[in-house]
């Protein structure tokens, strides 16, 4: 952390008195000053990356603080020299981007200088129209207000790039099924609702004896489309249907609290687009979550595939003919990206796989037409996401 060993040794044994005991002190100092002092000298035993494939994993799952079967996957799929690169990102400080609100029709460029104004060191993306990535943390954003005042939210690249792999249209009708905490629900709502001002604003300038109120609603009736937000957890979703207000697209997001397969079974609805945001092993996103790697089993990997399966099912049943299903994750493991396609393609005759090419820029595009992105690739989060087409009958 470029903290200077002194410094770092005195603050860790306070840290060790209060969270531990007093004792615990005098043991914190003796083996962080025996280290500090090695290192000083050159003496520092580290672990060497040598002999067999177990023996090079547990080196290096040591040296970059890495669960050590996690370690094993990546060196089988990415290499060695890839395998550090992505362990070497995980342990950076974390980016974040935030997305302007097009609803309220903040400009990115608008952004930009609220964000100058603040101090904040911030640059557009290269990638996306609407985001803007921030250095450093995100307090100076949040005393600032904006969040409050719904200039933007806070969104990984990587989570814009599913929402244009979803692609959201004026008039859609899309359930989110797994929405909370409502980063793409509210990126798709935001999408439905600039194209029902955009068609607004235009239709008043073209026809302005036209009764305003009365042409505000037949637009937003008709025009904005709705996004079905469905979670589980009653309380995250409450956090979305906060920040669909703040945002100013609560109009256009509709919440309810449900497992998925229950929903399917009571509702009727045939959507345009469904998206299925599955719950994940989250190896994709370790930068920001450091405490992931070490609560993340194999065999939990195994029961996270077993339930995305089930989600995924269940979401089918709810896309209409000519509709469009994408599942994504935030897992950069095969099993729950590839596979899951694999699997579903060959029990759904009824859907095919499109391309997402068109959709993302071409760097994302794998050769099978899915979107990824790799944390150590694209400097974002690690995300996968499968564009379907239900076929019309």
């Amino acid at each position: 952390m470029g903290t200077p060993p002194h410094a770092a040794v005195n603050e860790t044994v306070k840290l060790a008195k209060v969270a531990l005991r007093q004792g615990a002190g005098a043991l914190v100092n003796g083996v962080l000053r025996t280290i500090s002092r090695d290192q000083a000298r050159g003496e520092l035993l580290e672990p060497k990356v040598e002999g067999d494939s177990r023996s090079q994993a547990r080196a290096l799952a040591d040296l970059y603080s890495h669960p050590v079967w996690m370690v094993r996957r990546w060196l089988c799929r990415f290499g060695r020299s890839e395998t550090i690169a992505l362990m070497d990102w995980n342990n950076k400080p974390p980016t974040y981007s935030l997305r302007a609100n097009s609803a309220r029709r903040v400009s990115r460029k608008s952004l930009l200088e609220t964000l100058n104004e603040l101090n904040v060191i911030s640059e557009p993306s290269s990638v996306l129209e609407d985001f803007v990535r921030v250095s450093g943390g995100l307090q100076a954003v949040i005393r600032g207000g904006l969040m409050q005042r719904g200039l933007c939210s806070v969104q990984d690249e990587s989570g814009g790039l599913v929402v244009k792999v979803i692609d959201p249209q004026p008039g859609d009708i899309i359930i989110d099924c797994c929405a909370a905490p409502g980063g793409k629900a509210l990126n798709m709502a935001a999408c439905l609702q600039k194209e029902g001002k955009d068609l607004f604003y235009h239709c008043r300038h073209k026809f302005p004896m036209v009764d305003i109120l009365k042409m505000k609603l037949a637009v937003f009736n008709l025009g904005a489309g709705k996004v079905f937000a469905v979670d589980i957890n009653k309380g995250k979703l409450s956090l979305l249907q906060n920040a669909a207000i703040h945002l100013g697209v609560d109009d256009v997001v509709i919440t309810e609290c449900s497992d998925l397969c229950s929903y399917a079974d009571r509702h009727d609805l045939l959507a345009d687009k469904v998206l299925v945001d599955a719950p994940c092993s989250g190896l994709g996103v370790l930068s920001k979550r450091a405490d992931l790697r070490w609560r993340k089993t194999s065999t939990e990997l195994e029961d996270m595939v077993n339930l995305q399966s089930i989600l995924l099912r269940s979401a089918a049943r709810l896309v209409k003919p000519g509709g469009v299903l994408v599942y994504s994750t935030c897992s950069i493991e095969p099993e729950e990206n590839h596979g899951q396609v694999y699997n579903f393609l060959g029990c759904h005759r009824e859907f095919k796989l499109e391309s997402v090419e068109g959709y993302v820029p071409k760097t994302f595009v794998t050769r099978e037409g899915y979107f990824a992105s790799l944390p150590h690739l694209h400097n974002m989060d690690g995300a996968f996401a499968a564009r379907f087409v239900r076929m019309r009958v």
